[in-house]
């Protein structure tokens, strides 16, 4: 069953690794920007009908350039917000496979939201979910320092989302300067 519908009704999550010219195709930026536009405001927004949106889009996710739709939610409104860790991890690269291996296998764990390859003084960037700061703790304790190849994690406990995926979390607030002593 294909990822779109009549009407998107969730939020694009990510559009990585695109083999498009330079510059962005439109759909996908719009996309990026108003996930849940019509398949009637998209092709309205970038020029083209309703059905070549329709057949772009599929085209898209068979392709995997569009990986899915979520929307992104304040978890602290719905009162099940749980807690969030950013997690660094230093490994040791696996012959013939470098990496690849190990990330993979830490990117499988459900408690894991994502997992990025970085350069500096760490190897894997790991955003992890669960209910409460003990499941966390548990996590990284007993299955991700437990792997063959970790050398070293740090784990930083989320305190506040001001903003995420492009979107502000804050109330219009009025921007208050703060009076200047002499």
């Amino acid at each position: 069953m294909p990822l779109y519908g009549q009407n998107i009704s969730r939020t694009l999550v990510s559009v990585f690794q695109l083999n498009l010219c330079p510059i962005m195709d439109p759909l996908l930026q719009v996309l990026k920007e108003r996930g849940r536009s019509s398949f009637g405001e998209l092709a309205q927004l970038t020029g083209k009908t309703e059905k070549e949106v329709a057949a772009v889009m599929q085209k898209y996710e068979k392709e995997r350039v569009i990986l899915g739709y979520q929307a992104i939610l304040d978890l602290d409104k719905t009162g099940h917000g749980g807690v969030r860790a950013v997690i660094e991890v230093r490994i040791t690269p696996e012959r013939e496979g470098g990496f690849d291996r190990i990330a993979a296998r830490v990117a499988r764990y459900p408690e894991v939201v994502s997992c990025q390859l970085m350069s500096g003084g760490y190897d894997l960037l790991i955003v992890v979910e669960g209910p409460d700061l003990k499941q966390v703790a548990t996590f990284v304790s007993e299955k991700l320092s437990t792997i063959q190849g970790v050398i070293s994690t740090a784990t930083h406990f989320q305190l506040k989302t001001y903003k995420e995926a492009g979107v502000l979390f804050l109330e219009d607030e009025k921007s208050e300067r703060l009076a200047v002593s002499p």
